[in-house]
């Protein structure tokens, strides 16, 4: 705000946002909405639509669209596609379409995504012209839901993630809270009541005509192999791939979170806490009774959801081998440094661990052919990219998973250059790790940075 007061000093309010960048400007809105959003908490926002047309926020989501890459879908346009023909004609094409209330979504292409169980899951991708627009109706109305949102609620949300959900469970566990309700939903993205998720969103939006583009993507047909299903006749889901997708999931499940955390509720008797990352949630008290849990499958049953009871589970933090979240694996372990007592052990699962592996060994057998120095890079980002995710205990980290990472590092990379070159295998020898590492830039596990922190 100071900055715009700065420029309007200059010269005419034109020439202000000529020297404001996209991005700026988006946040300024988004501020501005939020903050009135959390003053007024039954205010319901009635003029929005005409700002998802705006070529700043069009431009600003091209960009976020852009950056993520992605599928073609069902017209089989490509982000490179776009490029050509001009970035500007194809956001003005929208403006204009989304102005004369001529907009409507194609259908969404379906593929299926394997799961590390060996199920698939279905995975909607919409055309790039939809992505754009949901990702510019996304910007335009995340920071009211954002507003009202659960301090609990930690997935697919700006400034929250995976490792803030474990931090809190550890303050759980650390406060005596380690009897856990872990639950899992039946394919909750496919199941999402649309006439009860619209009414969550008309809580706030009052916008007749955000409200029907919303609903338009609700109802979009889905594509699989030739055949069209859904169309609007359907009545639940929305495909998990859509950029709205995640924010419509959060501002349905909100509900689950107000009435586990409301005053008064049984779970607040209790002082029962929810611990939640998208349609992944967890109870966590002193004593999780079957009143309690009783009372979460009726709200559940009311927002037209169901619990996976075979994948669903009460249990005791402090048992042995503890409890898997996200991929982290919770134990209670005696300490090694201090004899008698016990921490909160959180490192990766066993099959986060299996299925990393098993990612080093496909990328490996894939790249044969390829340059060693590429082979390197590619190595660095996946192996950087896990560490990330999991690093969050230095001390267990460090001294257990990474040594068996290593060895298991060491003995396919000298598969691997026995297989690339006889020669390059006896250049390297069982050294091979500690070659790559001292000479060619290989990461030293051993000394990985840790960018998030330990807790």
């Amino acid at each position: 705000m100071n900055q715009l007061k700065d420029h309007l000093k200059g010269g005419t309010q034109q020439s202000v946002f000529a020297r404001i960048s996209d991005g700026e400007r988006v946040c300024k809105y988004q501020r501005g909405i939020y903050q009135k959003a959390k003053q007024e908490k039954d205010f319901r926002f009635y003029r929005l639509y005409d700002k998802i047309y705006l070529p700043y926020f069009l431009r600003e989501a091209w960009k976020h669209v852009k950056s993520n890459g992605g599928a073609a879908g069902i017209d089989k346009m490509e982000i490179a596609d776009i490029e050509k023909q001009g970035e500007e004609r194809f956001l003005k094409e929208i403006e204009a379409e989304l102005k004369n209330k001529t907009y409507r979504p194609q259908g969404v292409r379906r593929v299926w995504i394997e799961k590390a169980n060996g199920k698939k899951r279905p995975l909607g991708i919409p055309t790039v012209k939809d992505r754009v627009v949901q990702q510019s109706c996304k910007m335009v109305i995340e920071p009211i839901f954002e507003a009202d949102f659960s301090e609990n609620s930690f997935g697919f949300r700006p400034n929250k993630s995976a490792q803030e959900a474990i931090k809190a469970i550890k303050t759980n566990l650390t406060a005596g809270r380690t009897d856990i309700y872990d639950a899992d939903l039946s394919s909750y993205f496919d199941t999402i009541p649309h006439d009860k998720l619209m009414k969550a969103l008309e809580e706030r939006i009052s916008d007749h005509n955000v409200l029907r583009i919303i609903k338009s993507w609700l109802k979009a047909p889905i594509h699989e192999n030739g055949k069209i299903s859904g169309g609007k006749s359907t009545k639940t889901g929305t495909p998990q791939g859509g950029v709205i997708s995640p924010l419509l999931a959060n501002i349905y499940l909100n509900l689950l979170d107000r009435n586990v955390e409301r005053q008064g509720s049984i779970f607040d008797k209790a002082g029962i806490k929810i611990v939640r990352y998208a349609d992944d949630f967890v109870l966590m008290g002193k004593e999780i009774t079957e009143e309690a849990k009783a009372k979460i499958k009726q709200i559940l049953e009311k927002l037209g959801l169901t619990i996976n009871e075979d994948k669903t589970r009460h249990l005791k933090a402090t048992n042995k081998g503890g409890f898997d979240f996200l991929g982290f694996n919770i134990r209670y372990d005696k300490s090694q440094y201090n004899k008698g007592q016990k921490y909160w052990n959180i490192h990766p699962s066993k099959q986060s661990e299996k299925k990393f592996r098993a990612k080093i060994k496909e990328f490996l057998s894939t790249k044969l052919a390829r340059p060693i120095q590429e082979v390197i890079k590619g190595l660095n980002e996946k192996i950087q990219g896990h560490y990330n995710y999991y690093f969050i205990s230095k001390v267990s980290y460090l001294r257990n998973e990474t040594l068996r990472f290593r060895n298991y590092l060491e003995m396919k990379l000298y598969r691997y250059t026995q297989r690339k070159s006889q020669r390059v295998c006896k250049r390297y020898g069982y050294n091979v790790y500690e070659h790559l590492k001292d000479h060619l830039g290989l990461i030293d596990i051993n000394t990985i940075a840790n960018p998030k922190g330990s807790l």
